[in-house]
């Protein structure tokens, strides 16, 4: 855009004329769709010509940059978002820059007095949107888009936030169920004033170069609110109903795969709790009769991980600092170790514990990990080796193309122990035991770990327990084709609870 003022220069206070070509703005943010974007549908039926927007804000004060598997992702969608805009008559406007000062600048060049967002629960966020209303010489209306439930409606009967799971989805699956979806518009007419210069996407350089690292996550996912409904397709037609008893293999892998398409907002939370039940009154009891308990309990199961997401965003709006700060104040003696070669053995997928290693190299090279592996690799990394939970937290959220401000911080702080809900926070996940249990077969380690590609499955858990002729039959040479463990897994569970003791909590057990 042109005569952007700089940073930190004084604000400019207009007055707009209003006349019939007044236009809306359109602020997307982590809402990257046009299907049941309540921003997007109140907008247009205002009945004036729209500027569809998006700014890149890494300046604003407290803004988090993006992880680099996050900027990929970004990329694409907003590419998609674009595509699909202009099939409708609209266009997509790319501005950098500190959010306030570009749409103040924005409405004086073209004379808007509306503009329309969804909203954002994060700390610094809700502060930019609330200078953004301070400084909007017009009229600034937010709307609920990103969650079924607003923070503040949902609370204890003590007026409290919840801080426990379980009474939390009893409190929403007792009230109202969500609205229904918006609808797709048909048609968007762009405002055609004087012609707006934004950025070219390439020059925010969010793919990466020399090398690109991207080449698998680019064959694994597919960007946008296409690949979106595709991906809500397959699951809703072929998976959900296994959902509850398959969801923790991650060989078959039949869970949803829709965080990232979440995480951006290329689809609702409103169209997947409408995916995963047909809305209520006969059409629902159509829909239920003739299914198993176990499929309906499957779909159950699938509404539960909406709201856990849900809840994890409450728990953002009431503690912001969760990406930082432990949720459990005691365990800010809690004493962790050095990371030095063992977070990077970590990172790497080297620790000589197959299943953790088959989860971490996931992770870099598709971008995404198993929800069941993820929190095996957590409880490895916090427990097994004593590293901070936050250097696993930053791992993920530069590798994770779901890399979610509240699901990543409040995830890695119940695997940790110090979070929301985190009883039994002593709990250790047995790495052997939950490859046995959880890849029986070797689907998944081998798939991610091809150095194991010979070895039989029963010894996949733990290739150290196999004799000697097994390993050479198989081509392992421990310490060379694949490393020993760099850990043991009794010893380091007995030094985690005594490190648990240490801080003096009581209840707990071996």
């Amino acid at each position: 855009m042109q005569n952007l003022r700089p940073a930190g220069s004084q604000k400019v206070e207009y007055m707009p004329q209003t006349t019939t070509n007044n236009p809306v703005i359109i602020w997307f943010r982590q809402d990257l769709r046009l299907a049941d974007n309540p921003a997007l549908h109140h907008a247009l039926a205002l009945g004036r010509p729209v500027i569809c927007l998006y700014i890149r804000d890494e300046i604003s004060p407290g803004i988090r940059p993006l992880g680099a598997a996050q900027k990929w992702w970004l990329h694409h969608s907003l590419t998609s978002l674009a595509a699909d805009l202009s099939t409708l008559g609209g266009q997509l406007i790319l501005l950098s820059g500190p959010a306030s000062e570009v749409i103040m600048q924005l409405a004086e060049q073209t004379g808007a007095q509306t503009i329309c967002w969804n909203r954002r629960y994060g700390e610094a966020e809700q502060a930019v949107d609330r200078q953004v209303k301070s400084d909007f010489p017009g009229t600034a209306k937010s709307y609920q888009a990103m969650l079924l439930h607003e923070p503040s409606q949902v609370r204890t009967g003590s007026d409290r936030p919840y801080k426990v799971y379980t009474p939390f989805w009893k409190k929403l699956s007792a009230g109202p169920p969500p609205r229904a979806p918006f609808p797709r518009p048909e048609r968007i007419d762009c405002w055609s004033g004087d012609e707006l210069a934004g950025d070219r996407l390439d020059d925010w350089q969010l793919l990466p170069k020399d090398p690109d690292w991207a080449q698998e996550i680019a064959a694994t996912w597919r960007p946008g609110e296409a690949g979106a409904a595709v991906q809500v397709s397959q699951f809703t037609q072929k998976n959900i109903e296994n959902y509850g008893s398959a969801r923790d293999f991650p060989g078959p892998d039949m869970t949803a795969r829709l965080s990232p398409h979440l995480r951006f907002g290329e689809v609702s939370p409103y169209k997947l709790w409408q995916a995963s039940f047909p809305l209520g009154g006969a059409t629902a009891a159509a829909a239920r009769a003739g299914q198993s308990e176990a499929a309906l309990q499957s779909r159950e199961t699938w509404r539960k991980q909406l709201v856990w997401r849900e809840f994890s965003y409450h728990l953002l709006q009431e503690w912001p600092h969760l990406d930082k700060e432990n949720f459990s104040a005691k365990f800010d003696q809690f004493p962790w170790l050095e990371p030095g070669a063992s977070l990077t053995a970590w990172q790497k997928g080297q620790t000589g514990y197959p299943i953790v290693d088959a989860g971490m190299r996931q992770l870099y090279q598709t971008g995404w990990m198993h929800n069941r592996v993820r929190m095996i690799v957590g409880s490895f990394l916090v427990k097994h080796l004593l590293i901070d939970w936050r250097a696993g937290e930053q791992w993920f959220w530069d590798t994770l193309v779901d890399g979610d401000p509240a699901i990543n911080s409040s995830q890695w702080q119940w695997v940790a122990g110090c979070g929301a809900d985190a009883a039994p926070y002593f709990r250790v996940f047995n790495p052997i035991l939950q490859a046995q249990k959880f890849d029986p077969d070797g689907t998944y380690i081998y798939r991610f770990v091809p150095e194991l590609a010979q070895l039989e499955a029963k010894y996949l858990a733990a290739p150290w327990q196999a004799p000697a002729e097994i390993l050479d039959r198989a081509g392992v040479q421990l310490g060379t084709t694949y490393p020993n463990p760099i850990v043991d897994h009794q010893q380091a569970r007995n030094r985690a609870l005594d490190a648990l003791h240490s801080l003096q909590a009581p209840n707990l057990e071996g």
